[in-house]
């Protein structure tokens, strides 16, 4: 009688990036909603009621799940398809120059590494992808949009990927690539994400608002300050 083979044990190494402030000096979903108003989309009072829950949410009193899914009906009967396009549009118009340049020479490191690189975030797939592809990143866990016939429903996915929703679908996506936590790193800025800094065996801090820093400072975790493209040249 032969041994059973042991289970395969996870032996590859992730690097996990949040993206706004972490990968990109500016907050997307702001960058978006400022497009779609100057696009005539959106009302001012539009963009005040984004600005306020982007506030409560870095306060931590955002219902982020209800404040998602009331936000994200917005788009309900619209082309996919076309969403991709314009996005694409606006990623070169109003993030390209947005990216840390020290991040993407960090995201290159892991990739010549032969590490397993994603981009873990709570905005949408076609807001994620054009960073992910000029990046060089093949992996991207996002908040996800119903879609039917080619167009969005309305409805999102649940859950979404903030908060206990990105550990929901990082853990998917580890058990998918056989990923080793202790010996991965997760990069952000948010003490919202603190359970996943705390799920692998490198947290990185990088540019972290007041709350994570001190987190950070506390447990001796290493934080990086890149510095912002957007800022004139000395």
């Amino acid at each position: 009688m032969t041994d059973e083979l042991p289970a395969t044990r996870p032996n590859r190494v992730g690097a996990f990036f949040d993206m706004d402030k972490t990968l990109i000096c500016e907050n997307s979903g702001s960058l978006y909603m400022k497009y779609r108003y100057e696009r005539g989309e959106l009302t001012g009072w539009d963009l005040v009621k984004g600005l306020g829950a982007y506030l409560q949410y870095k306060a931590g009193v955002l219902d982020i799940a209800d404040w998602t899914e009331s936000m994200l009906s917005q788009f309900k009967g619209e082309s996919e398809a076309e969403m991709e396009r314009e996005a694409a549009v606006w990623f070169e118009e109003c993030v390209a120059e947005t990216v840390y340049p020290e991040a993407a020479e960090v995201v290159q490191g892991h990739l010549d590494a032969g590490h397993i690189v994603a981009i873990v975030s709570g905005s949408m797939r076609f807001v994620v992808q054009p960073l992910a592809l000029r990046l060089g990143i093949p992996h991207v866990l996002y908040t996800r949009l119903e879609v039917e016939d080619g167009l969005f429903t309305g409805r999102v996915i649940e859950p979404i990927c903030m908060e206990e929703g990105k550990i929901y679908w990082l853990q998917q996506f580890i058990e998918e690539e056989r990923i080793d936590l202790a010996k991965s790193w997760f990069y952000t800025d948010s003490i919202t994400d603190l359970p996943l800094l705390d799920l692998v065996g490198h947290p990185v801090v990088t540019n972290p608002d007041p709350f994570l820093y001190r987190e950070a400072v506390r447990r001796r975790w290493p934080v990086k300050l890149f510095k912002s493209p957007m800022e004139p040249a000395a």
